[in-house]
């Protein structure tokens, strides 16, 4: 057996779940290209009433992935802001409203307009400052290469034979 991660020695007591950023212990008994891979083979070995507590999923060479959804311009700008604007004023509006019922809708038509206006010269103003530094949306997510699945020695045969299973019967479409 080889021990990819740290384990403990004898004599340390670990905690159940650290509180502090630490390394992971255990063996590896899965590897897999995908995070939705890896949770498969966690939800086989739970259906096996293997004992899951011991098992982690390891991210392996993580990446930062920024996708560009599109180009920033002042038409996206002022709409987003119009729209979030809007919203927040509509909602502050209607408690106003609530807390003074015989106001009819003036503190909801207020609040829409305050919200409204706000919004856009803030989002304005925002994009006028920095629109030289950044002209594109984009969504930024963190991904790993691969994704390891380790388990507590003890439990490590078992978790491997397991998984070893769930990729045969995989593998023949079962």
């Amino acid at each position: 057996m080889t021990t990819a991660f740290t384990q403990s020695t004898f004599g340390e007591q670990q905690q159940a779940r650290p509180q502090l950023p630490t390394l992971p212990t255990g063996w590896p008994i899965g590897s897999y290209e995908s995070y939705e891979q890896a949770q498969r083979a966690v939800d086989h070995l739970a259906g096996a009433d293997f004992p899951v507590t011991d098992v982690t999923i390891v991210g392996v060479e993580p990446m930062l992935v920024e996708r560009v959804a599109g180009k920033m311009s002042w038409g996206k700008v002022l709409g987003s802001a119009a729209t979030s604007g809007a919203l927040f004023g509509l909602f502050l509006g209607l408690m106003l409203s609530l807390l003074n019922p015989g106001a009819g809708l003036v503190p909801i038509v207020i609040g829409l307009v305050a919200g409204l206006g706000f919004n856009l010269l803030f989002g304005a103003l925002g994009y006028a400052v920095n629109r030289n530094k950044r002209g594109f949306i984009s969504q930024s997510q963190l991904v790993a290469r691969r994704y390891d699945v380790l388990s507590q020695p003890r439990n490590a045969e078992k978790g491997r034979a397991l998984l070893a299973d769930l990729a045969a019967r995989s593998a023949f479409g079962h």
